[in-house]
């Protein structure tokens, strides 16, 4: 499994007791909580011990941001696909994730509990109870109050040392240095003042370029003296600094600075700057005012902005900004834009499918996929029929992703809402149909492929038929029936022009079914004109099917390198829009070639990288009904060229090493 932790954020300063002792605590205890209040460093500390524990202590590190969901509903699943698994059986999401983690040594760190702390408890129980390596570490406002928990307080940092270092390395940042002892003493004072919280600390020192130190001290001496509750026990003190600071910080916000601040707390993952000018512009926020007031904010450090350009908001300035956004009354106006606006996105990747922009669709999709749910979300309450919409063209781009999980999630939700118009519910069954397919649940696709039949035939829209029919014919060819599909895939092409998504996709299962009936040299003739235009198009996801059965078909006419090579197109074509799923299926089929061409310990370890991949999918090796033999064929003639020991050690040796990195080693060394 790859690990992945997240990029350090600013300056990291001390903590060094509490990484000695978070350390102990991990290497001893299953299940240990970082419990601190908002702002104290939770998330920084748990990154970094992360990032400091031994090459040999997990097999692998993975890490999950819990704040982009809003409910427990898609925990499990991002669980599993930040632990690498995109699962594509009909098991539980829950019994999928347990077996994948099995007995490996893992350690998942679960970031930002406090807003779904029984779903986690509920969730981290099951899993150590069930994966017996497994260790979690968890960073919450409040304990998780599971079985076996061992909590490690996050105070904040010594104002009168390490405070004082961070303070010194953000203000550096800015060009800031305290020479004179006046202004060490007045920085030593808003350490004191702040209670060494390192994001109030932050904020503090975002102020430093337009105010002095000695004015900044005293300030914070008579806001949090002002701040001061009659029962100083009501409410701890850092609360009342972090919460002066974070005020403070607004105060010294320009308005449209306040404004856009608000607006930007409706979105649930790291924003693109064309996300906040569609869903935060207007009003005062229009044209070049919210340029201006999107660069004060990173200069305030309110906002940051990542390497890739995408801007992040912290939990607890986000919140600050929710409960402004509630006070302008704009709550529900903002969240209407927020869902309209990927509304958009999602009905412009759809566009984008036939064509060179297809991959990075997918990539957009796969990064706001938070924002995605909670646009979802918002509509499946305020307006289901255009819900149905936007899950009916998600639907597929998931499927092909492996979020097969979400996307059942939410089509099946919107069948139990919506029951018109036509058109939207051919496209809602024909992608929950897809998904089921995936999932091995062939008698539902079926179904749902009728219906999305009937439904596409009340529409009178021939694109839809043409992917129903698709739909129809994938389950046939998947059961061992390919030889009505051919004619079926004719009628639905003979009303639609050739070059339409759902013509290509038409076109696909035709080359399939021809293929399997053992029609090769049609099958060959038509793949080829299938490959010709996607490439043509700029495409990947036809074009990597269509190699794949160019591949087949070369194994079946003994042209063993012609299969080598496009079965590795193929891989070229599905790394790039990460579907593991057809990865795979494509390292089997190489396996299979090197095989024909006597490089059987290549073979060994094309196969074992696809079987930890196939793994990764939750299924058996799968595919059409030809691959089976084949399969069985392929490394029969391995093993008689290097024999059954050599064979099991590539075997075995690939499926414990990372298959993307040994795909990546296949790929450049043909």
């Amino acid at each position: 499994m790859q690990s992945w932790m997240p990029p350090e954020r600013g300056p990291f300063v001390g903590r060094e007791r509490e990484l000695s002792a978070l350390g102990a605590r991990l290497d001893r205890h299953r299940l240990v909580t970082l419990a601190g209040s908002g702002g104290i460093g939770k998330s920084r500390l748990a990154a970094r011990a992360a990032s400091l524990l031994p090459s040999d202590a997990f097999e692998s590190v993975h890490w999950v941001p819990l704040w982009s969901l809003g409910s427990g509903s898609l925990l499990i699943p991002l669980v599993a696909d930040a632990c690498g698994l995109s699962d594509h059986s009909a098991r539980d999401p829950l019994d999928a994730l347990a077996a994948w983690l099995g007995t490996r040594r893992v350690l998942i760190v679960l970031d930002s509990c406090e807003h779904l702390v029984d779903a986690c408890a509920e969730l981290v129980e099951t899993l150590l109870a069930r994966c017996p390596a497994l260790v979690v570490l968890a960073t919450s406002r409040e304990s998780l109050g599971a079985a076996g928990e061992t909590l490690l307080p996050v105070g904040p940092l010594s104002p009168d040392s390490d405070a004082m270092d961070l303070f010194a390395a953000h203000a550096a940042t800015l060009g800031v240095t305290w020479e004179s002892t006046e202004d060490r003493l007045a920085a030593s004072e808003v350490c004191h003042w702040l209670e060494g919280i390192p994001l109030a600390l932050e904020l503090a020192a975002a102020q430093l370029a337009d105010r002095p130190v000695r004015v900044m001290a005293g300030v914070l001496r008579d806001r949090l003296a002002l701040a001061e509750p009659s029962d100083s026990t009501v409410q701890p003190t850092r609360h009342r600094a972090l919460r002066t600071t974070i005020g403070w910080s607004h105060e010294l916000c320009e308005p449209p600075e306040r404004l856009l601040w608000a607006r930007l707390s409706v979105f649930r993952a790291d924003a693109t700057a064309e996300d906040v000018a569609r869903v935060c512009g207007g009003g005062p926020l229009a044209g070049a005012a919210l340029e201006k007031a999107l660069a004060g904010l990173r200069r305030k450090s309110i906002v940051t902005e990542l390497p890739d350009g995408r801007l992040r908001m912290l939990d607890t300035v986000r919140e600050y900004g929710a409960m402004w956004l509630a006070e302008l009354a704009e709550t529900r106006a903002v969240a209407d834009r927020h869902a309209w606006h990927f509304h958009a996105v999602t009905a412009s990747a759809e566009r984008d499918w036939w064509g060179p922009r297809q991959a990075a669709a997918y990539a957009r999709l796969v990064d706001c996929s938070g924002d995605l749910c909670a646009a979802l979300d918002h509509l499946l309450a305020t307006d289901p029929p255009q819900a149905a919409a936007m899950a009916g063209r998600l639907g597929f781009f998931w499927a092909c992703c492996g979020q097969l999980h979400e996307a059942g999630h939410y089509l099946e939700e919107c069948l139990r809402l919506v029951t018109e118009p036509a058109g939207i519910l051919a496209r809602v069954y024909w992608a929950l149909g897809v998904v089921r397919c995936l999932r091995g649940e062939y008698e539902s696709a079926a179904r749902l492929g009728a219906r999305a039949r009937e439904q596409a035939l009340l529409a009178a829209d021939p694109e839809l038929l043409a992917d129903a029919t698709y739909l129809q014919g994938l389950v046939m060819l998947l059961r061992g029936e390919p030889l009505q599909v051919v004619d079926a895939a004719d009628r639905a092409l003979s009303l639609l022009p050739g070059s339409s998504p759902a013509a290509a996709r038409c076109r696909l299962v035709r080359v399939f079914a021809l293929t399997a009936s053992g029609s090769l040299r049609r099958a060959r003739a038509e793949a080829e004109a299938l490959r010709a235009d996607s490439v043509s198009a700029g495409e990947h996801w036809t074009r990597s099917y269509a190699e794949y059965q160019l591949a087949v078909i070369a194994l079946g006419e003994d042209r063993s390198a012609d299969a080598a090579s496009h079965a590795r197109s193929m891989l070229r074509d599905k790394r790039t829009i990460g579907d593991a799923f057809g990865l795979a299926l494509g390292l089997d089929l190489l396996a299979a070639a090197l095989a024909s061409l006597e490089r059987a310990e290549e073979s060994a370890t094309a196969y074992g990288a696809g079987q930890a991949l196939w793994e990764m999918v939750g299924h058996p090796q799968r595919g059409t009904p030809e691959l089976g033999p084949l399969r069985e064929q392929s490394e029969g003639a391995a093993r008689r060229q290097i024999g059954s020991d050599a064979y099991d050690r590539a075997y075995v040796l690939a499926t414990l090493t990372d298959p993307f990195d040994t795909l990546s080693d296949m790929l450049r060394n043909p």
